[in-house]
């Protein structure tokens, strides 16, 4: 299949969405490396403390957090994905400057990040709003207790990131059917202007 019009895709979505299950197939599919932005947020984190980087080391500092009601959660969600921003951009902005194709997804990647590149870097939101099927999927990759919890957090979150990818001028899928969703993505993003 011809190459996308672009350098840098973003894959972004809540957890448990399906941001890898689309971004490996996608990169695949253009020949185009696939990294994960969860990464960067890790390696970043390594090389701070939490006095230098409270926001980033926030969860490990304060388990208790994660019993917050799930509007609390998905703000401090944004507020961490807001404080990683530069980062990736900088990352996005290098891949751009040496033309080295990547699809990129992660929980902290935002669809705003494309807006102020050229066509070159397009977003786009896999869009899981149904916490049933949001703990469904948490639990077909994490055997265990069903996830309810987390999964009214992803809802929150995968809303959040519809409107912003909508506001932005990026592209939001529906991550089900599932069978279709890479030609659905891909054919979002070509038609982005």
């Amino acid at each position: 299949m011809e190459s996308p019009p672009r350098i840098v895709t973003l894959v972004c979505g809540a957890s448990g969405a399906g941001k890898s299950r689309l971004a490996v197939p996608l990169a695949q599919r253009y020949g185009h490396p696939w990294g994960e932005a969860d990464d960067i947020v890790t390696a970043v984190k390594a090389l701070t403390t939490a006095d230098q980087a409270p926001v980033l080391h926030f969860w490990d500092n304060h388990p208790q957090a994660a019993a917050w009601p799930p509007e609390k959660i998905a703000e401090l969600h944004f507020t961490v994905a807001e404080a990683v921003q530069p980062g990736l951009a900088a990352v996005i902005a290098d891949h751009v400057a040496f033309d080295a194709p990547i699809v990129l997804e992660g929980d902290y990647l935002l669809p705003d990040l494309a807006v102020g590149f050229d066509a070159r870097v397009r977003a786009l939101v896999v869009h899981e709003d149904d916490a049933d099927q949001l703990a469904a999927n948490f639990t077909a990759r994490e055997p265990g207790p069903a996830q309810r919890h987390r999964a009214a957090v992803s809802a929150l979150v995968s809303a959040e990131l519809a409107r912003r990818a909508e506001a932005a001028g990026q592209a939001v899928v529906s991550a089900r059917p599932w069978h279709d969703v890479v030609d659905r993505a891909d054919s979002a993003l070509r038609h982005l202007r």
